[in-house]
């Protein structure tokens, strides 16, 4: 085996792994998914329950005092949310996100199913089956700081223990009223006789809750494009971690900082404003057939308590997966609590390619800035990644050139050697080395593209700006999701019956640009198969890789390859006319040092 057959496996296998290695890290199902639904649970059948029974059995022990409170919900507005607050359980039923839509309204940052508890619901001690939905009163002011105003809402209600213990429970909110994501919650529980606290068991004095689901709405997770996963931070870390269920539920065994559910944009993230508060955090994963289909939970158990009377502090950012909005949480005088150094950007960070995502985020927003249409900032950036990359991808572009030129003697040896592949190897392996060149150096430049295509791919998935970026009305409405051309009514096997364009172009244009790169006469004959495969064998594995990738990486990658051919064909026809000449020259100049030979004969 020469040389060259071995450099064109190796860098075959480089680019079937990379790109394996691309579709299990970012465009296969989490698998923290993968584990829940082998252990999914089926909704309980209502009609199975005895009702009867069911409203008998006494939820807690203790009662609630004086008048019922109205159940009337109520909203506070800030610059960017639109929170309604549920009387029932202190709750919080509805927080919209003002500057972000869907379908042309503020979207729902919380979702769940009718029958689904509240975000931010109480459970005493460590039972998670049964919520204090209790209806509170409430009261609400404006409370004017020096760097601003803040809106709290008081919720409490009166209880009286199996023991006749009376105790109140407050939950007190705190909304700022400019453009912060960040809400406030402290939790006072108090006894009117200096006991202790008749709440909870020996584990938690009390649990909150989280759930069931960060919006927009969703119908499955089966693609990895729209996703939902927990991360959490621990203690003197600085960065964030995956959690793995484990029958669909992960306790976390060190004292953390806070726990993070995030979607393809937005995130909850959640913890204790002092340590030593929370006892435990525990997250749920389940799956359903229908309503919410995957279900996240996340709760907070505070330790047990011997006193008469606990207030804690916690705090919550409901909001978008955006650089500029996740880090004011991370410098004190940034924002109204006075927060510092919570690390929240880390939900956003990809991996070793951060920097390069961020790099790439920049220019885009410039070249966005210059023309405010995404697809065309997509665009330029690929022109200017092409520029960029110039210098490696000229010396190939060259080469091929070259090899076109080299046609007719690699045709010569073919036929020299038409029964014997070792000889043609060796004769053109002979010839290539004369003419410093390497056919398979095309592979280079598409190498070299991985990373940012992946680091593209991160950029797609956690700019908050590309989300509902039109580039083409009426064919790509959305450049962070598929565009869909129509939608079949039955499934295509690695498919589905959503038909995309995008993908099919980008496979011809990947195969053009590969043929257009390759000569064919330019190996021998048992280097023909990978040649082959690497122009059509690799362009159809990347069509099913990315076929419903985000709109924009696929706009990306087509235009850079139109590029390609483009500059391909300049350089075939500017540097193949002279190299055809050299070689014109060469042979003539052979021709006559024959003729000379027979001369001096």
């Amino acid at each position: 085996m020469d040389r060259n057959t071995i450099i064109a496996i190796v860098l075959s296998a480089v680019v079937i792994i990379a790109g394996t290695a691309i579709q299990a890290t970012f465009f296969a199902p989490d698998p923290t998914e993968i584990s829940v639904t082998e252990t999914s649970t089926e909704m309980p059948d209502e009609s199975t329950i005895d009702s009867t029974v069911a409203n008998n059995v006494k939820k807690h022990s203790f009662n609630e005092s004086g008048e019922e409170p109205s159940l009337d919900a109520f909203n506070v507005e800030n610059e960017v949310l639109d929170i309604t607050f549920d009387p029932v359980g202190a709750s919080i039923s509805s927080v919209k996100l003002k500057k972000h839509l869907t379908d042309g309204e503020p979207s729902e940052f919380v979702f769940k199913d009718p029958d689904d508890a509240n975000p931010f619901m109480l459970y005493s001690g460590s039972d998670k089956s049964n919520p204090i939905d209790s209806v509170f009163n409430h009261t609400e002011r404006v409370i004017e700081l020096s760097n601003g105003s803040i809106t709290e809402v008081t919720f409490s209600r009166d209880f009286v223990a199996d023991d006749g213990t009376p105790f109140k429970i407050e939950k007190i909110y705190a909304i700022p009223e400019d453009d912060e994501y960040v809400i406030q919650l402290a939790i006072r529980i108090t006894t009117a006789d200096g006991s202790v606290i008749p709440l909870g068991d020996s584990s938690s004095l009390y649990t909150l809750s989280f759930g069931p689901q960060v919006g927009p709405s969703f119908t499955s997770m089966s693609s990895n494009y729209d996703y939902r996963r927990v991360y959490e931070m621990r203690r003197g870390d600085d960065n964030k971690h995956n959690i793995s269920y484990k029958d669909g539920v992960y306790t976390a065994e060190d004292d953390l900082e806070w726990m993070a559910l995030t979607g393809k944009y937005f995130v909850y993230i959640g913890g204790p404003a002092e340590e030593g508060i929370v006892g435990g955090f525990e997250a749920t994963n389940d799956t359903y057939e229908e309503g919410v289909t995957q279900v996240n939970y996340i709760y907070m158990s505070r330790l047990p308590e011997s006193s008469s009377s606990v207030t804690d502090l916690y705090s919550f950012y409901l909001g978008p997966q955006n650089k500029s909005d996740l880090m004011r949480y991370d410098t004190k005088n940034d924002n109204l609590f006075g927060l510092e150094n919570q690390k929240y950007t880390t939900v956003m960070e990809t991996g070793w390619l951060t920097w390069l995502e961020s790099i790439l985020k920049w220019f885009l927003n410039i070249f966005y800035r210059i023309i405010p249409n995404y697809g065309v900032a997509i665009i330029l950036l690929t022109i200017l990644i092409k520029i960029i990359l110039h210098p490696l991808s000229k010396k190939s572009q060259e080469s091929t050139a070259k090899m076109g030129a080299l046609s007719p003697r690699i045709e010569e040896i073919k036929n020299k050697y038409p029964d014997n592949p070792e000889a043609q190897n060796a004769a053109m392996a002979k010839l290539y080395r004369e003419e410093k060149i390497n056919p398979m150096s095309s592979c280079l430049p598409m190498l070299i593209q991985f990373p940012i295509l992946i680091a593209f791919y991160g950029l797609l998935n956690k700019n908050i700006e590309l989300r509902g970026a039109m580039f083409i009305p009426g064919w790509i409405n959305d450049l962070s999701i598929p565009e869909t051309i129509f939608t079949l009514p039955f499934n295509i096997p690695l498919i589905g019956s959503q038909i995309h364009l995008l993908p099919i172009l980008y496979t011809f244009s990947m195969i053009f640009s590969m043929k257009i790169t390759q000569s064919s006469s330019s190996v021998a004959g048992s280097q023909q198969g990978m040649m082959n495969f690497m122009t059509y064998g690799m362009p159809i594995i990347f069509f099913f890789i990315l076929y419903n990738a985000p709109s924009g990486l696929l706009l990306y990658w087509s235009v850079m390859n139109v590029i390609s051919i483009g500059t391909q064909i300049y350089v075939n026809k500017k540097k193949g006319s002279i190299y055809r000449k050299e070689e014109e020259e060469k042979e003539r100049l052979i021709l006559e040092k024959k003729k000379n030979k027979r001369r001096n004969k």
